[in-house]
C-alpha cells in the first residue's frame, strides 16, 4: 500500500518538476556558465553603480510601503473588527472593492492626480499656494502613494483576522487595572496580533518588492526598480543572461526578507505565549 501511495505522489511530483524547478533551473544556471567565470555575471551586475541605486531605491520603495501600509491598517483592521456582523460585511466589501479594479486602470488614475495638469496641481493652483506645477508624477513619492493604494486592503484583510481572533476578556482587564487606551492598544492589542502584522508586512513587501505596473506607470524610465529593469534587460536589450541574473538577486531578496520576518514573527509569538503562561 506505501508503494502504491507513492506511485499516486508521481504526477503531481513531475508537474511540479517540470512547470517549477526546470524553469528555476533555465533561469539560474545561466547566470554561472554564461560568463568568463563562475560569479562574474554577478560581479558584473554590482559592479555598475547605476543598479546598485535601483536595487537601494527598490527596498526603500518597499519598506516605506509596508511601513505606511501598516501605520493605515492596523486602526482601519482594529475599527473593522469592532463592527457588527453586517456593518463589517459591507465596510469589508468597500475596502477589497479597489482590488477588483484592474492594476493599470487604478494606475492611470493617479497619473490623471499626479500629473502637472492633475487633480492636486490645479486644486493648489486655484487656491494660489502654488505658483508653479508640482514634480509629483514620475518621482519616488508618485510609487509609492500607488503601491500604498493597492496593497492596503491586503494589509488590512490580514490584520482584521487577526484583530477578529482577539481575547477581548484580556483588554477589559487591562482598562480595569487602570491602562490607558494607548497603553491598552499598544502593550495588550498589539501583541496578540503580532502574526497578522507579520504576515500582512510580507505580503506587502514582496508585492511592493516585485511590482512591475504601478513603477513602471507611476515611476516612469528614470525611476527603475529592480521589475521594471529587469523588463528592460530581458525584452527591450534581449540580454537574458542580465535578466536572469536581476531575477535572482531579487529572488533572494525577497527570500531572505520573508525568511527574517517570519523568523521574528515565531519569536514574538513565543514570547507572547510565555508572558500568558506567566
Amino acid at each position: 500500500m506505501k508503494k502504491f501511495a507513492t506511485l499516486l505522489l508521481l504526477p503531481g511530483l513531475l508537474i511540479i518538476i517540470i512547470l517549477l524547478i526546470y524553469p528555476v533551473l533555465r533561469m539560474f544556471v545561466p547566470t554561472f556558465t554564461d560568463g568568463r567565470s563562475l560569479f562574474s555575471n554577478y560581479q558584473l551586475f554590482f559592479s555598475s553603480q547605476n543598479n546598485i541605486q535601483v536595487i537601494f531605491r527598490t527596498l526603500f520603495i518597499a519598506v516605506v510601503t509596508t511601513l505606511i501600509t501598516l501605520g493605515l491598517g492596523l486602526p482601519t483592521a482594529y475599527w473593522i473588527s469592532r463592527l457588527n456582523g453586517s456593518w463589517r460585511k459591507v465596510v469589508s466589501i468597500i475596502v477589497l472593492f479597489p482590488i477588483l479594479t484592474n492594476a493599470v486602470v487604478r494606475n492611470f488614475a493617479w497619473i490623471m492626480i499626479l500629473g502637472k495638469n492633475g487633480v492636486i496641481n490645479n486644486f493648489l493652483m486655484k487656491l494660489h499656494i502654488i505658483s508653479s506645477p508640482l514634480t509629483l508624477l514620475y518621482t519616488n513619492l508618485a510609487i509609492i502613494v500607488g503601491a500604498v493604494y493597492l496593497f492596503l486592503p491586503i494589509m488590512i484583510t490580514s490584520l482584521v483576522s487577526s484583530f477578529s481572533q482577539l481575547n477581548y476578556e484580556v483588554e477589559e482587564a487591562a482598562e480595569v487595572l487602570g491602562a490607558r487606551p494607548m497603553i491598552v492598544f499598544f502593550k495588550v492589542i498589539l501583541p496578540q496580533v503580532s502574526i497578522g502584522i507579520f504576515t500582512g508586512s510580507i505580503l506587502v513587501f514582496v508585492g511592493a518588492l516585485t511590482a512591475y505596473t504601478t513603477p513602471q506607470l507611476l515611476g516612469g524610465n528614470k525611476n527603475m526598480v529592480l521589475a521594471t529593469l529587469l523588463q528592460q534587460q530581458s525584452i527591450t536589450l534581449g540580454n537574458w543572461t542580465s535578466a536572469s541574473v536581476i531575477a535572482i538577486v531579487l529572488t533572494v531578496i525577497a527570500v531572505v526578507t520573508m525568511l527574517i520576518l517570519n523568523g521574528l514573527s515565531k519569536l514574538i509569538d513565543r514570547r507572547n505565549g510565555l508572558e500568558i503562561k506567566n
